[in-house]
């Protein structure tokens, strides 16, 4: 494994930049600014009385498991939801995890990267480009990650592991895109999802010419992660901060009706035959999308310490 100044180094010459979409509001924070802008703390059968949470995390529940007897959510002042659900590009921090990999003979950095706030899913259907599903899709707190693997006898870049969504994808470093005239790989986070994607376009959570939009696109809006970061795990004895040990959601769970964001389009527009299979495809999204469910954080994930193809 390589030394700390040494992973530092490494960082320095691969560190991803990640374009969000033109369109996003989305955008990611630090843990930091999410906790001290209002972030509340909400206990199973208390939920009248919401603690506000330190900024550092320190009055987190520690250990345990995610048994739904704790969760985060937004301020109680809508002016400050809407403000927190914005997030912070501007001051956003990435949080990084190194692992020892294939008995050493690789070195993963997992990058991680909090926004508060899930956007909602748009649907792609025959000549529907984008059909919105409502508040389908939406919940409170995302995290979603890139690691690069780097190999350990010459310190090249191996792959990426893209996060998207409940899977990802492992990509070679030679079908990558750079920045020009460097090492280090660009990164597309999707509309309001922000899954990972090595490539801008359109990808489509589903079959064929149907799915779920992953859209991707260059812009003004980008997050170079060797800029600022924490490192919050790794072999040289790092001192983790208290959020990393808080094992429980990160959003409330709130169930959804997947009718009601398509129930009058449909009557109004499609024919009989077409509402149909339009209903047959709702019914298959994934279950994670039909409601609000926060997620939990790094250290709570298989992948903590294990290979991201089973993240």
């Amino acid at each position: 494994m390589p030394s700390e100044a040494q992973t530092r180094a490494l960082l320095k010459t691969y560190s991803p930049l990640i374009y969000f979409h033109p369109k996003e509001i989305f955008l990611p924070s630090s843990v930091h600014w999410f906790f001290a802008n209002g972030a509340l703390l909400y206990k199973k059968g208390n939920e009248s009385n919401p603690i506000p949470i330190q900024p550092n995390g320190t009055n987190l529940p520690q250990g345990g498991s995610n048994d739904d007897l704790f969760w985060l959510d937004y301020p109680l002042d809508k002016t400050a939801t809407e403000k927190v659900k914005r997030g912070d590009l501007r001051n956003t921090k990435v949080y990084l995890n190194i692992k020892p990999m294939f008995g050493g003979t690789f070195t993963d950095i997992a990058v991680w990267i909090f926004c508060p706030f899930n956007g909602n899913a748009h649907l792609k259907f025959l000549f529907i480009k984008s059909l919105s599903l409502g508040q389908i899709g939406e919940h409170v707190g995302d995290w979603e990650h890139v690691t690069l693997r780097i190999s350990n006898f010459n310190g090249k870049l191996w792959r990426v592991y893209f996060s998207q969504h409940s899977g990802g994808t492992l990509v070679d470093a030679c079908d990558l895109e750079y920045v020009e005239g460097g090492n280090k790989p660009v990164i597309y986070s999707s509309l309001h999802g922000h899954a990972m994607f090595s490539k801008p376009g359109l990808v489509l959570q589903g079959k064929r010419r149907y799915g779920i939009r992953n859209d991707m696109a260059r812009s003004d809006k980008w997050l170079d992660c060797g800029k600022g970061y924490e490192v919050i795990g790794g072999p040289w004895g790092v001192v983790e901060p208290a959020w990393t040990s808080y094992f429980r959601k990160w959003g409330p769970r709130v169930g959804y009706k997947i009718d009601k964001p398509i129930k009058s389009f449909a009557k109004k527009i499609l024919p009989m035959f077409v509402r149909k299979r339009l209903r047959n495809i709702i019914r298959k999204i994934p279950y994670e999308m039909l409601g609000e469910d926060g997620p939990t954080g790094p250290k709570a994930k298989m992948t903590w310490t294990g290979d991201d193809k089973y993240s």
